[in-house]
Parts: structure tokens; C-alpha cells; sequence
């Protein structure tokens, strides 16, 4: 099995030319993230990532997390991992240094958490959750609840989950029933949650669940949830555990991939009621949750990136080692390494180029949310925050994507070997599906974008972006380059079939709002290849005046160089097919529902 390493030229690449982190690193809150401090947290987060956490990745994924009379015991390894992780003082790198954090940017926690995701995606879920509660509680919790629960959140010393949809629910909130009835100064719930990730385990000794829930005379639908801090044991004023909370999980689902992430069905209220607190207003729970649920879209996209890494070292490895067949480019008569037949390196070149594009995405995003919480101008944080909203479900939808069809490469990069358990290749395409699908279904994103995203505003902040990417697109033709100079019709090409599509979709939408969601997953997915294609042809032209200065490690810049031109030439030049596709919504209406 391939180990993992982490790519860390690759990462501080992304973090310098996606993200803008130098930058970041001057704004009022940010100024901890000198040079020489990034590079030291990113080395030590691949040195525990390599040493601790990659090799129980195959160890969770052969010995899942088992229920066993109400109690979740974790893989072996685990407990001790976790211990590990929150000693390392991890949990809170990008977490306010008032909360007890660090205060970190974000950006620079994107990057460190696509290194625990890509060596154990099953692992790295229990963090991310914990550190989404934390940001709840943060901006939305009470001086009480920030007071008993928020210290050991950002430690990590207890866990923290987002509790949301029920049996009959699904991605439907507005037909929740968990119920809360008032008592004093608390609240009694009671219902069923479902796919809950690691909302029972061993790891911690408390688990602080942010539960959704309808009060009593609440209005039907998303306007009448309210949303409660339950914990899993009662917590005293002096942050003593007491009794345990009446909450139990009734089961662990069996599930596709990500076998060590236990993923429970808890039953609240089986003696009386769980004991919970209100955070903020009745009536506003799904608004505040959707801070929890907007970190989780970005950092659910990030596990995209994070396998599509993973996969491509793996591929990478096995296509150095495995010699079958006598290449073209190989000695006469000489068997060689797979990696020589071209067809193999055109995978490879296409996981390389995926990987790179979806990590400048999220990486961008991320740098935008920095902004938008530090920068001293309101209308400039106002600006950054629009172009976060805009990106996060592509970032979310269009990656995780990416990432399967990454994952699925791989085990064809392999052949049969891929699909033998032993190579570790099936596993990420097994820990990979699920991405697709929670924190919302990819379909629910491309909603979310057309719908809420660019119709909502008349494609103002899609506009935005568009004239930012046409800065770009009026420089490369003259770059002195000539990878530079292939890129430039292509990524023309890609800015404006976009910009054509948004104004067409957007008068679409109001004419015949069906037939322009119909078209809305193939929008998606050219917003995610033009934005990734504009970010990968600025890396590339960052990576060509650094080649010019003589600055710089020569291979790896002509690498960035190249990856950017395949990238245009493989995925940007599909930007007119996909327009097709997106025009195609009305052939979806007119099919017969009653002939599928």
C-alpha cells in the first residue's frame, strides 16, 4: 500500500497564489500567520498525518466502530489518535484566540485539514464537526453556553455534532418532528435523529449535539425549527460532569465507506425528555445552523480535494512500480513501468490537474471567509462574504465530484490490482460516495447556486466574479509563455460561454422557473471548471514570472505550468458541451414521467 505524504509545495502553492494568504497575514487578527510559521504547523500536520493518523485509515475502514449496549467502541488506534490530536493543540488552530484558539486564518486550516482528510477521511470528520459547533456557539451562543460548553469545543476535548434531518425527513427540514417543550429555563426534547456522524464514540468524554427542533405552537415547516445545545452528559455550572442526558443511540448504520465514522441513530426523550438550551430565538434555528451547515459544504468539498489527493499518490506510486507491457518510450524491447505507457500518464495528468483545481477552489474560498470576517472595510468584508456564499456549493458539489471520479481512476490506473482490497485503492472510492450526497446532495447545491445564488441578485455577484476572471483573461495573451499563450483561448472561451449561460439562465428562470433547475447541475459543474481553470491559469502565470525572476524550484514551476495547460485543454475546452447540457432542461420536462 502506498503511504501518504503530504504535498506540501503543493499546499503552500494554493495557499499563496488561491488563497492570498500573505495578504491575509497583514489583516487585524491574522497577523500570527508569518511565513515561517505556516511552513512549520504545515510540516508537523504532515508528520502526525503520515506517522499517526494514515496508518489507521485501512485499520478503521477492516474494523469498524461497534455498538455494544449503548456504548460506540472506536477502532483500535483511535482513542489514542484523537488523544494525540488534542494534545497537539489542533482543534483550534483556526479558531478565535479569545475562544482559546489560535486565531489562525482559515485558509491556513483548509490546508491542514485536507492533510487529516486525505490520510483518514473517517477520522477527520469528528474534528471538523467539533470545530463547526465551536463556530456556532461562537456566534450564536449565549454567554452561558459559551461559558460551560466552548473551552473544551475548541480543545477538543469534547466533541461536538449537527443534529438535523429524522426518518421520515430526509434533506426536507421543514418536515422535521423532533419536539421541545419549554421548562424553565430549559427545554425537554424528545424525537429521532438520524445519520448523526460520530454522535456516539469513546474519543471524548462528553458530546455536545446541536439539535434542531419544533417548539410547542411552533409554525409548520423550516420557520418553526429553534435549534438547543443537548449534551450528551449534563454539564454544572463549574464545568463538572453530572448526570447522564436522556439521549441513547439505538444503532449504528452499516455503511458503504467510511466504516470507522460511526454513524448513529439517536433516540432523545425515552425517560422524560433531553435536557437542552435554546441558542438565540425560537422560530430561528435553521438560520443559525446554517453557519455550521455553510463550514460543513466548504469542508465536505475539501474532502473532494483530500481523496483526489490521496488517490493520485496512490496512482502515482503504483504506476512507478508496476512494470507490465513494452512502451513506446522505453528502451527497444525493454518492459517498463506503467507510468511510460501514455494513456496511464493521461490519467495521471488528470488527476494531477483535478486535484490541483478543486484545492485552489477551496483554498480561494476559504481566503475569502478570512476576508470577510477581518478585513477593516465593512463594504469589502460585505464583498467577500457575496463571493463565498456564491462559490461554497460549488466548492461542495463540483469537488466532491471531482473527487469520486478521481477515486474511480485510481483503481483503473491499478487494472485488476484496483479492485483487490489490499491495495487500499477501493477504499477511497468507498469513503469517497458519500461526499456527493450529505450536507446537502450535490442536485441540492446546484439549486442552491442557480436558485438562491445567482437568480436571487440578477447575477450581480456572478458578475463580479466574471469581470475578475476577465482581468486574467486580458493578460495571458500577452504573457511571455508559451503554455500561457495555450491557456488563454480556453479560458476565454470558458469566462464567457459562463457569462453567456448566467444571463440566459437568469431570463430563463423567471419565464420558466422548472426548465432552468433542470439545467442547474450541468451550471454547476461549469462554474466549477471555468473558476478552477481562472485559478489554475493565475497559478500558472505566478508560476512563469517566478520561472522569469529565477525564483523558485524550476521543476516544480514548469509543473504548475503544464498542469495548468492540460487542465484548459481537457476540461476547459468541454465548456460549450456543458452549455448544451445546461440547455437541455426542457427535454428533461418534456420526457413522460410515467416511460421512465
Amino acid at each position: 500500500m502506498i503511504p501518504y505524504a503530504a504535498p506540501l509545495a503543493d499546499l503552500r502553492f494554493a495557499l499563496e497564489e488561491s488563497a492570498g494568504l500573505a495578504d491575509i497575514a497583514q489583516l487585524p487578527g491574522c497577523e500570527p500567520a508569518a511565513p515561517e510559521i505556516v511552513d512549520r504547523i504545515l510540516a508537523e500536520a504532515g508528520k502526525f498525518a503520515a506517522a499517526v493518523l494514515a496508518p489507521l485509515n485501512a485499520v478503521g475502514d477492516r474494523n469498524p466502530s461497534r455498538l455494544a449496549n449503548g456504548v460506540v467502541e472506536t477502532p483500535p488506534g483511535f482513542k489514542e489518535a484523537y488523544r494525540d490530536f488534542v494534545a497537539g493543540g489542533w482543534n483550534g488552530i483556526a479558531l478565535p484566540e479569545a475562544a482559546g484558539g489560535q486565531g489562525l486564518p482559515l485558509a491556513l486550516g483548509t490546508a491542514v485539514l485536507e492533510i487529516w482528510t486525505s490520510a483518514n477521511l473517517a477520522f477527520s470528520l469528528c474534528p471538523v464537526l467539533t470545530m463547526s459547533a465551536a463556530e456556532l456557539l461562537i456566534a450564536h451562543g449565549s454567554p452561558e453556553q459559551r461559558a460551560r460548553y466552548l473551552g473544551k469545543l475548541v480543545s477538543g476535548e469534547w466533541t461536538g455534532t449537527m443534529n438535523l434531518t429524522e426518518p421520515q425527513a430526509g434533506s426536507d427540514l421543514g418536515a422535521l418532528r423532533c419536539r421541545a417543550v419549554k421548562e424553565g429555563a430549559q427545554y425537554r426534547i424528545t424525537g429521532e435523529k438520524i445519520f448523526i456522524t460520530w454522535g456516539e464514540h469513546d474519543l471524548a468524554p462528553n458530546i455536545i449535539h446541536m439539535v434542531l427542533a419544533r417548539t410547542q405552537g411552533a409554525a409548520e415547516g423550516t420557520k418553526g425549527l429553534s435549534l438547543f445545545v443537548v449534551p450528551k452528559f449534563l454539564v454544572d455550572a463549574d464545568g463538572t460532569l453530572g448526570a447522564r442526558n436522556d439521549l441513547r443511540c439505538l444503532k449504528l448504520e452499516e455503511k458503504l465507506g467510511i466504516h470507522a465514522s460511526p454513524t448513529c441513530v439517536l433516540r432523545f426523550g425515552e425517560d422524560g425528555g433531553a435536557i437542552g438550551t435554546l441558542i438565540g430565538e425560537e422560530g430561528r434555528g435553521l438560520e443559525y445552523m446554517f453557519l455550521m451547515m455553510n463550514g460543513a459544504r466548504l469542508n465536505v468539498g475539501l474532502q473532494g480535494v483530500a481523496i483526489a489527493e490521496r488517490a493520485l499518490q496512490q496512482a502515482r506510486g503504483f504506476a512507478r512500480e508496476r512494470v507490465q507491457g513494452k512502451p513506446r518510450s522505453a528502451p527497444a524491447g525493454a518492459a517498463a513501468p506503467i507510468i511510460h505507457h501514455p494513456d496511464v500518464r493521461r490519467m495521471l495528468l488528470q488527476m494531477r490537474a483535478d486535484a490541483e483545481a478543486t484545492r485552489a477552489l477551496a483554498y480561494y474560498v476559504a481566503g475569502a471567509l478570512d476576508r470577510a470576517r477581518h478585513h477593516p472595510d465593512a463594504a469589502e468584508r460585505h464583498r467577500q462574504q457575496q463571493r463565498a456564499d456564491l462559490l461554497i456549493p460549488v466548492a461542495k458539489a463540483w469537488a466532491t465530484e471531482t473527487g469520486f471520479a478521481c477515486a474511480s481512476t485510481n483503481i483503473q490506473v491499478h487494472g485488476g490490482m484496483g479492485y483487490i482490497e489490499e491495495t487500499g485503492a477501493a477504499q477511497h472510492l468507498r469513503d469517497a460516495r458519500i461526499a456527493l450526497i450529505y450536507e446537502g446532495t450535490n442536485g441540492i447545491q446546484a439549486i442552491d447556486l442557480l436558485g438562491r445564488k445567482v437568480v436571487r441578485d440578477e447575477g450581480a455577484a456572478m458578475r463580479a466574479l466574471l469581470d475578475e476572471m476577465r482581468a486574467l483573461d486580458r493578460t495571458l495573451p500577452g504573457a511571455p509563455d508559451d503554455d500561457l499563450h495555450a491557456i488563454a483561448p480556453y479560458l476565454h472561451l470558458g469566462i464567457e460561454t459562463l457569462a453567456a449561460l448566467t444571463d440566459e439562465l437568469i431570463a430563463r428562470h423567471r419565464a420558466r422557473p422548472t426548465a432552468a433547475l433542470a439545467g442547474a447541475v450541468p451550471f454547476l459543474d461549469l462554474c466549477g471548471v471555468v473558476t478552477g481553470g481562472w485559478l489554475m491559469a493565475k497559478g500558472a502565470l505566478a508560476a512563469s514570472r517566478a520561472l522569469a525572476a529565477g525564483t523558485g524550484e524550476v521543476g516544480f514551476l514548469r509543473a504548475k505550468l503544464k498542469t495548468a495547460r492540460f487542465f484548459a485543454e481537457q476540461r476547459l475546452a468541454l465548456a460549450p458541451g456543458l452549455s448544451a447540457s445546461v440547455k437541455g432542461g426542457e427535454t428533461i420536462l418534456d420526457f413522460d414521467v410515467e416511460r421512465f
